[in-house]
């Protein structure tokens, strides 16, 4: 299929990108590993770097031969796999954590951010392999740089997986205790798309292809931009404002998604348009809901902005390209992104409302730090609730909290790079331990019933 891109809509990005921060955030090689299975861990360690490295080998180089032709910055090149309880279901051995060793050295060998994917499907319930998984989790991430996980435990269809929820309390909790850092590599899902591109999330389906191609695009910079052409307007005009900005976004990324694609030999999959921030000034998501006159970030009003936004993002993105998909939407992680940060150092900001704005945008409950004494049974309430919103919804919502060992509401944790640094914000004190020990499953929906 061609598509008609030209030069000329480069033209069009050029002050997008060399004043406004826009970016493609990632070109994220999908792959499948089913075929790397083995009785033995070691053996099966051995195939996943092998494959790795054999099907990513030219993905770095291609992505900056396409940066220096176009002039279009490629802030990351990164590979998801099948999800590796999957992959390593045949193994006889207690631990996965080697595959996971494996997974970063083949990483740091193609040169690639991160890699996804060491990640369990456990919606409905839990095989030998999804236990094993998990069980490795905060060792695999303690010892490893570059891979990234991720446990999906409620679905629309299937309800939320409460034992799931529990253990996943405990496995944050755990992961937190042998380094912080590990738990902004771990997420935690309802509803999990298996086409994201995005880290820490990001996994290759078991209904995808063998290998594909996802980008996923961002730009606050360019839609705040765009914003403050309309002060004052009505939001109608503010929906089409953005709805446009977005459009030229997604025609970009669409460009290098075709031509990874085209010189890689690997099919094209989708293009999610995510307005993810950096913690850099002028790239916020925060700042485009102030500029739309939302004094700050977290105050009331924030949550019906929020929601235009996300909707508009998603008109545009659907203009531009047939294969939207991914996320695609407004990310809102608090370390992440300069104003968040600002508004809930300003006490404006601040939990509960975070969950209900993640009702109305893309993911959920991103690179939140809480204090370091957080009990796991109120970690795991909090993904209870966000999965809750998730499932009724019938949307993808997320957790990725950080309890900040030895810190305390006010003080800050950094992390570094584009993961930037979070304010720890304050949890209730309440315990939620006797709901999260019933166990169990919260049944799905009566609106799951479509069939």
């Amino acid at each position: 299929m061609s598509y008609l891109i030209n030069s000329s809509e480069i033209l069009q990005t050029i002050e997008m990108i060399s004043q406004q921060h826009l970016d493609v955030r990632t070109v994220t090689l999908g792959l499948d590993l089913l075929d790397c299975a083995d009785s033995s861990v070691d053996g099966c360690a051995r195939k996943t770097y092998d494959k790795i490295c054999r099907r990513a080998e030219k993905l770095v180089e291609t992505c900056c031969g396409i940066e220096r032709e176009f002039g279009i910055p490629i802030v990351n090149k990164r590979v998801s796999v099948t999800p590796i309880s999957l992959v390593a279901a045949a193994c006889r051995e207690a631990d996965d954590t080697p595959l996971a060793l494996a997974m970063d050295r083949a990483a740091k060998t193609v040169g690639v951010n991160f890699i996804g994917g060491f990640s369990a499907l456990v919606h409905k319930g839990f095989s030998e392999s999804d236990r094993r998984l998990v069980a490795s989790i905060p060792r695999a991430l303690t010892e490893t740089e570059r891979v990234c996980a991720s446990v999906n435990v409620a679905s629309t269809r299937a309800g939320i997986n409460m034992d799931a929820v529990a253990l996943m309390g405990h496995t944050v909790r755990r992961t937190a205790e042998l380094d912080p850092m590990g738990c902004a590599k771990l997420v935690v899902f309802a509803n999990a798309v298996e086409d994201n591109p995005f880290m820490a999330g990001a996994f290759h389906g078991p209904g995808e292809p063998e290998c594909v191609i996802n980008v996923g695009v961002s730009g606050p910079g360019v839609v705040a931009h765009a914003l403050r052409e309309c002060q004052g307007a009505p939001f109608d005009v503010v929906a089409e404002t953005v709805k446009k900005t977005a459009f030229k976004i997604t025609r970009m990324g669409q460009l290098v998604a075709q031509e990874a694609s085209r010189r890689l030999d690997v099919p094209f999959g989708v293009v999610d348009l995510s307005l993810a921030p950096t913690p850099a000034v002028g790239d916020s998501v925060a700042e485009i809901l102030e500029l739309m006159g939302i004094e700050r970030c977290g105050t009331h009003g924030t949550t019906a902005a929020l929601a235009l936004l996300n909707d508009a993002v998603k008109k545009g993105g659907v203009m531009a390209s047939s294969h939207v998909g991914g996320l695609s939407g407004a990310f809102i992680p608090v370390s992440e992104d300069a104003g968040m940060i600002a508004a809930a150092e300003a006490g404006v900001l601040r939990l509960d409302k975070l969950e209900a704005m993640t009702c109305v945008c893309s993911v959920g409950l991103d690179m939140i730090a809480v204090p370091g004494d957080t009990p796991a049974e109120t970690i795991a309430a909090i993904i209870a609730d966000e999965a809750a919103i998730g499932v009724v919804n019938n949307k993808t919502t997320a957790v990725r909290l950080i309890p900040a060992i030895g810190k305390q509401v006010g003080e800050r944790i950094d992390f570094g790079g584009l993961l930037g640094s979070a304010p720890v914000m304050a949890v209730h004190g309440e315990s939620a331990a006797a709901f999260i020990e019933r166990g169990g499953r919260i049944p799905a929906p009566l609106h799951s019933l479509k069939n």
